[in-house]
């Protein structure tokens, strides 16, 4: 005689890996310290529980809202999390976002089961909950192959930003040093940056120029099969 089937109890969640970046900075990830078990006073990437009547990307948005105060600028779907035991209290399923933000355009507000929320840099992270620090890692490697293919590191910039600033962050996230004249070279060979008559003055040096990146013109680029590539 067959054993009756077990129905399932899996619960579905969603937690997002939020990268940020402050000027001649780190690359940072957005972490929250929790107040409820388990892990309570730990931190932790924002995310909870999807709701019965909620899609995963609603689902994601509220909870950045609700834990951290921020809507991110770029939020892509990562990766499904389900091995056994990875929340002690039940059967929970997560379905990872990376998102990318310019922290200077957000100010933190941490709510619902959060007791703090911060910036903190890659290469210094506190012990994280869960198996969270799995999550980051993969969203690390992705963003790190992501953005020599697509220009999503111009979310992490401010509107207007010197030259230097792009360099400096596609340094700072494929983590090594980078050819500086190749890089420039093929950057403006796309015409994807707008120079303004504006300028920032670093150091002794004379002031930079600042430039703009225009989506527009990236985004008729890529209907008309244009493909980005930074190596």
């Amino acid at each position: 005689m067959e054993s009756p089937k077990k129905l399932q109890d899996i619960k579905v969640a969603v937690d997002a890996v939020i990268f940020g970046y402050f000027d001649k900075k780190d690359l940072q990830i957005l972490l929250i310290k929790r107040n409820i078990e388990p892990f309570k006073g730990g931190w932790a990437l924002p995310g909870g529980l999807v709701l019965d009547d909620e899609n995963l990307d609603d689902a994601v948005k509220r909870e950045l809202h609700e834990e951290a105060g921020i809507k991110p600028d770029f939020l892509e779907q990562l990766y499904t999390f389900g091995n056994v035991g990875r929340d002690p209290r039940n059967r929970v399923v997560s379905v990872a976002y990376l998102g990318l933000v310019n922290p200077s355009y957000h100010e933190l507000f941490a709510d619902s089961d959060a007791d703090d929320a911060q910036w903190f840099s890659i290469n210094n992270l506190p012990t994280v909950a869960f198996d969270h620090k799995g999550i980051i890692d993969i969203a690390l490697k992705r963003l790190r192959t992501k953005i020599q293919y697509q220009p999503i590191g111009f979310n992490l910039l401010n509107e207007e930003f010197p030259f230097s600033d792009l360099e400096n962050l596609y340094k700072t996230i494929v983590g090594q040093e980078i050819d500086r004249r190749n890089f420039r070279k093929k950057i403006m060979s796309y015409g994807l940056l707008n120079e303004t008559n504006n300028v920032k003055k670093e150091g002794s040096g004379r002031p930079g120029k600042l430039f703009t990146f225009n989506q527009e013109k990236y985004k008729e680029l890529e209907e008309q099969g244009f493909y980005f590539e930074i190596k």
